[in-house]
């Protein structure tokens, strides 16, 4: 579905990514982890088309990403940010409606009606009460739920998320990704998501792919990437590391205390530049 070879970025003479490679099949959730300022947005932009790499290749379906029109990009994939729709003067159902654009000709017209699309979309997210209402008139989770609502109307073949539960507490986390999860199954879509919660990730990801100081460190299943020793390693906290009593994701346990102080990480960092 989408191979990535040798991937490098910098910004400013900065590297920011350095030879990064993978891929992800048709139907995989792959889930891109690390911490803050290892890379992994810019890592999305350039699998979005929006930045280019300074060396390394993407390919979608065995085709470079940047042969791709814009317009057929936007039938391939399709990308949900991690804020909510901005509370702007559009009604659910036209925000939904803009999703179909990859399909329309310069008149907005469709060869299909979409109609029905809109509608089932609008069901499965229960927005159907919200259809006719602005988006300033919902809340920041309703929000997201449009925007997933937006995305689903491209009908893309490629998913990309960019920390799409961040705002949301823990119920509406749960709905998003669920609520992913069923579309993925049902259209065998591929899934590529940049996820904060480790915790989250295990549960939701078939593979993870921990990016630290713009390298991979590892690439591997939830339970060969979240590694006592590599967490701490990474995230300069020791956490405990368990298995989840009903599905058997690795789960992450904090310690409270366990973190690394500034000195210690700075100590540890001179080492490493000795060695």
């Amino acid at each position: 579905m989408i191979e990535v070879s040798g991937l490098s970025k910098s910004f400013d003479a900065k590297s920011v990514l350095n030879e990064i490679s993978f891929s992800a099949s048709e139907g995989e959730t792959l889930g891109i982890i690390g911490p803050n300022g290892s890379g992994k947005s810019t890592l999305l932009k350039m699998l979005s088309g929006v930045e280019h790499a300074d060396s390394g290749d993407i390919r979608l379906g065995g085709k470079p990403i940047r042969a791709y029109p814009r317009k057929e990009l936007a039938k391939w994939l399709a990308v949900l940010q991690q804020d909510a729709l901005p509370p702007v003067g559009f009604t659910v159902r036209e925000v939904l409606e803009m999703g179909r654009y990859p399909f329309q000709n310069w008149l907005g017209d469709e060869p299909e009606d979409s109609s029905g699309l809109i509608d089932d979309i609008l069901a499965e997210l229960r927005l159907t009460p919200f259809a006719e209402r602005t988006l300033e008139h919902l809340s920041g989770g309703e929000r997201q739920r449009v925007a997933l609502g937006k995305v689903m109307a491209q009908q893309p073949r490629l998913l990309l998320l960019d920390e799409p539960t961040t705002y949301l507490d823990i119920g509406y986390q749960m709905q998003m990704m669920d609520t992913v999860r069923r579309w993925q199954e049902e259209q065998k879509l591929t899934v590529v998501a940049v996820l904060h919660d480790l915790n989250l990730a295990a549960q939701y990801c078939d593979r993870l792919l921990l990016i630290h100081r713009g390298r991979i460190a590892r690439l591997g299943t939830p339970w060969e990437v979240l590694d006592r020793e590599l967490i701490l390693e990474v995230y300069e906290t020791e956490p405990i590391v368990t298995a989840h009593p009903v599905t058997g994701a690795p789960q992450l346990l904090l310690q409270p205390g366990a973190a690394l102080s500034l000195r210690e990480e700075a100590v540890s960092l001179a080492e490493k530049a000795n060695v």
